[in-house]
């Protein structure tokens, strides 16, 4: 017995736990990729924040004395004010800013929700679409994307205001129908990969249709790298919409955005510091979370890092 290491009592024990069946369990992919996650500490925490906020957002205006257009004409231009029920202070026409921040934020996490599924939505199909068929198929769908990201996006906003009018609903159209083009250029260059892969050939020799072979056997497995991106892209839209917005194309009055919270205290930040202070804090600290989640799921969906 002297001769018996301890890796082989391991090995002895671990033997004995397969006889009776008592082996632990291995952790599937979606649990690997939920306990590396919940190693990395920043994501964590991130993944918190972002849900605290998302909560005030869309429930404190049921607990603030103020509607975002409501004016106060005792409390114009006033710095926080407790007493009179203005924790953020008011702005030039006496409207609380706390509930103009909670509306603000609501919106701008609205837009990036609307456009980033639309950006996913078509992105994924076209990409999908041109790196399953390939060939010339492939060449002109990716010089139409090329074409595309010539174009800047704020031509394109204003040609749908111009044409349309001013409507929250052509601003998700318009930032969504210009992010979709990386993704098509991400999950193109996926599909290129698994298409060649055994399970692809296999449901081809069966005689699977190929919008059949798109939809259930490569877009499944894109989950991860669209997942990342859609992720990465949401903060990228909250600022395109923010920067449309200080320009005056994104959303207008009586609605607010973050973006138009903004604008309008920044020139009076001198002066009225407040104005600027609270939307420009909660858009920061949502961007920051948003691209602490983006690595987090980035480095735990990672195959090379398992």
């Amino acid at each position: 017995m002297a001769g018996i290491t301890g890796k082989d009592q391991v090995l002895s024990a671990y033997a004995e736990k397969l006889a009776r069946g008592e082996a632990p369990k291995g952790r599937t992919l979606t649990q690997d990729a939920f306990y590396r996650l919940s190693r990395n500490k920043m994501a964590v925490l991130s993944i918190f924040v972002l849900a605290l906020i998302i909560i005030i957002a869309f429930a404190g205006p049921a607990f603030v004395p103020w509607q975002y257009s409501q004016v106060d004409w005792s409390q114009i231009r006033k710095p926080p004010n407790f007493e009179a029920g203005h924790y953020f202070g008011t702005d030039q026409n006496g409207r609380d800013m706390l509930a103009r921040v909670l509306q603000g934020t609501q919106m701008s996490l609205i837009v990036a929700a609307v456009a980033t599924l639309v950006s996913v939505f078509i992105g994924v199909i076209y990409g999908a679409v041109a790196g399953y068929f390939g060939g010339r198929v492939d060449a002109i769908m990716m010089r139409f994307v090329d074409i595309m990201y010539a174009l800047p996006y704020i031509l394109f906003v204003i040609i749908l205001v111009v044409m349309f009018g001013r409507n929250p609903v052509l601003l998700f159209v318009g930032i969504g129908a210009i992010e979709w083009l990386t993704m098509a250029r991400i999950v193109r260059g996926q599909t290129l990969s698994i298409k060649e892969k055994e399970f692809v050939e296999a449901a081809r020799a069966g005689g699977a249709k190929p919008f059949t072979i798109i939809m259930r056997h490569i877009v499944p497995n894109l989950t991860g790298p669209v997942v990342i991106y859609a992720t990465l892209t949401i903060p990228e839209i909250i600022i395109a919409e923010s920067f449309l917005s200080y320009l005056g194309l994104g959303v207008q009055e009586p609605q607010t955005s973050l973006g138009t919270l903004i604008s309008d205290g920044a020139p009076v930040a001198e002066v009225m510091p407040w104005l600027l202070l609270a939307p420009a804090g909660v858009l920061v600290t949502m961007l920051f979370c948003l691209t602490y989640i983006g690595d987090g799921l980035r480095d735990a969906l990672d195959p090379k890092d398992r």
